[in-house]
């Protein structure tokens, strides 16, 4: 079930991006899935009046917390300990996994089922294991379906959203034996469930992340739509949790108040099929269960985000709304932001994690309209984030000459309001010989803007122009 994992992301990400635009099987994909989510989200929200004041006070909690961290880590380990659980710090990726493959080997375990858990794609989870030589099962249907043609996530809640269902059919076909017998969802998600179910019941360790965790009382809880959450984690001997330390929230009343938040946000929905929380392994009397629990708390960069501007983006709840709602998000996929996180929330985070230098044109690929930010439920202000990474990559020197020179020049123009309307009354009337039918199809030395989207031709006088003779004509 390991397959092997193909690679997306060496190209840089202008090739990624040309490459995903040219698609139109991903467009057609991309459609489906962030139109419904839209569609969803909005009609959830109409039935929910308290959503402004429930956003206000999600940010409230999750900013306490965030203030509060260092007190809430500890009281969680205290009660997660005394409940049974092993908690494990890790400072940074390469320890995360190998404080698992440690646990894994350990254990002689030989085959791992694995929830879907965006921290444990941020850590290389998946690669650790295969190296261990440990077979991984993932039992989220979309990350199982990804698994079998050897992707990454494209979408940290529809992990597979970039495949249409004939996609899928072919995928299954190779990758189920026997094949389904049709090609309707139905029948391709019964085929998945008879190959899951044989992993679930023999499987040695589950391993799985966590919405949240819940401090006063060393719970961690899990949010699905499928029960494969359970599954993993409560059949196999041992249940691992990879968590970064920012999911802590102080109780479960708090918990339950960011749950109403994120389902909605994330799917349209007003709660999860399976929302549950896990505190500690079996104990004497218990019908099922773990033996052995196992809570990995991860850093990776995240107390560094405490002490900068990027601070807000700790409130991540993880709902996907930002990207379902990103108009470059949507017509280019999340395989070619190129990191764990794609979209908006993966703009601020990619640079975190990978390093300024290696993902600058991230916070560059954004039009700044805002949207992102109005669908927040927890209120980041993802635009303003971004627009610091721009300000450090600028002053870092990162921007290549042509943009420098580029805006170089526009600052002179910028700075001198004569020359800037000069320029205009220039550049428009050269700009509409370019338009036919009230769009510029192709324009020379803006390939990046024509290649993929017709410009609306600019009006005959520039907005000045109009505006002072409106003015005169009203005297």
């Amino acid at each position: 079930m390991n397959a092997p994992f193909k690679a997306p992301f060496k190209a840089p990400f202008k090739a990624r991006a040309a490459a995903a635009l040219a698609d139109p099987v991903l467009k057609t994909a991309i459609d489906r899935t962030t139109g419904n989510a839209e569609r969803k989200r909005a009609a959830a929200l109409a039935a929910f009046p308290e959503f402004e004041a429930a956003r206000a006070r999600g940010q409230a909690i999750k900013d306490h917390v965030i203030a509060h961290l260092g007190h809430y880590l500890e009281m969680f380990e205290r009660n997660a300990t005394a409940r049974g659980a092993q908690v494990h710090w890790a400072g940074d990726d390469a320890e995360a996994r190998a404080i698992v493959t440690r646990i894994c080997l350990a254990a002689d375990a030989r085959l791992v089922t694995r929830a879907k858990s965006m921290l444990g794609e941020e850590i290389g989870l998946p690669h650790a294991l295969a190296d261990a030589g440990i077979e991984r099962v993932e039992t989220d249907l979309a990350e199982h379906i990804i698994q079998l043609a050897g992707e990454a996530p494209s979408h940290i809640i529809w992990p597979a959203m970039h495949r249409t269902r004939e996609q899928v059919a072919e995928l299954f076909k190779t990758g189920h034996q026997p094949p389904p017998a049709a090609e309707d969802p139905a029948t391709m998600v019964q085929s998945a469930r008879r190959v899951l179910r044989e992993k679930f019941l023999s499987a040695d360790i589950g391993i799985s992340g966590a919405n949240f965790l819940v401090a006063d009382t060393g719970a961690t809880c899990t949010v699905t739509n499928e029960g494969n959450a359970e599954l993993t984690t409560t059949p196999p001997r041992i249940h691992i949790v990879t968590a970064g330390i920012e999911k802590l929230v102080p109780s479960t009343a708090h918990a339950l108040a960011l749950l109403r938040l994120l389902v909605r946000s994330a799917t349209g929905g007003e709660m999860t099929q399976y929302t549950t929380f896990h505190a500690g392994p079996k104990r004497p009397g218990d019908a099922d269960g773990p033996e052995e629990m196992h809570i990995v708390l991860v850093d990776n960069g995240r107390t560094k985000m405490l002490a900068d501007e990027f601070r807000e983006m700790l409130r991540c709840i993880r709902c996907g709304a930002c990207m379902n709602h990103c108009v470059v998000y949507r017509q280019i996929g999340g395989h070619a932001y190129g990191g764990t996180y794609p979209g908006p929330m993966g703009s601020v985070l990619t640079p975190v994690l990978d390093g300024l230098a290696a993902s600058r044109d991230l916070p560059n690929a954004c039009t700044m309209n805002g949207r992102c930010a109005e669908v927040c439920p927890v209120g980041i202000p993802i635009p303003t984030l971004l627009r610091a990474w721009r300000r450090r990559s600028w002053r870092e020197g990162l921007e290549p000459g042509p943009v420098r020179t580029g805006i170089g020049l526009w600052a002179q123009l910028a700075r001198r309001p004569r020359l800037y309307r000069l320029a205009t009354r220039i550049g428009l009337p050269a700009l509409r010989l370019f338009g036919k039918g009230g769009w510029i199809s192709r324009l020379p030395l803006a390939g990046g803007w024509t290649d993929h989207r017709d410009l609306p031709r600019p009006a005959a006088r520039s907005f000045m122009d109009q505006y002072r003779a409106q003015q005169k004509a009203r005297k």
